[in-house]
């Protein structure tokens, strides 16, 4: 029986398999992300005070919609579904939902309004 075995071993999309280096940066920025979403969903119904104002929460719920079609994205590319140039568009995602949390964090604490003092 003839094999070719350079066939065989050769990666779908012409690029090599995920090294060390990357898993790591992948998990990484998947932790970084996953905390700051956390963080951002415990403060949207925490703060400023119980109950939770509806503005807050239908921002964090939005924040968790988007998530979810990042994951789906991720998960996508871990099962190899995905071209490798999506992982730059997984990485600029990341980021994404890493400024839209920082920028709803804000909103929440009120850093940036003015208030009157009387």
């Amino acid at each position: 029986m003839y094999r070719d075995t350079e066939a065989v071993d050769r990666p779908l999309f012409g690029t090599p398999s995920v090294n060390s280096r990357d898993r790591v940066i992948n998990l990484i920025f998947g932790v970084l992300t996953g905390i700051i979403v956390m963080v951002t969903l415990v403060s949207a119904f925490v703060f400023p005070e119980w109950p939770p104002d509806g503005v807050n929460v239908f921002f964090a719920f939005t924040i968790l919609l988007i998530c979810a079609s990042h994951l789906v994205l991720v998960y996508w590319y871990r099962q190899g579904d995905l071209e490798p140039k999506f992982r730059t568009m997984i990485f600029y995602n990341s980021l994404t939902i890493i400024l839209l949390c920082v920028a709803g964090n804000l909103y929440i604490h009120g850093v940036g309004s003015r208030t009157v003092k009387q």
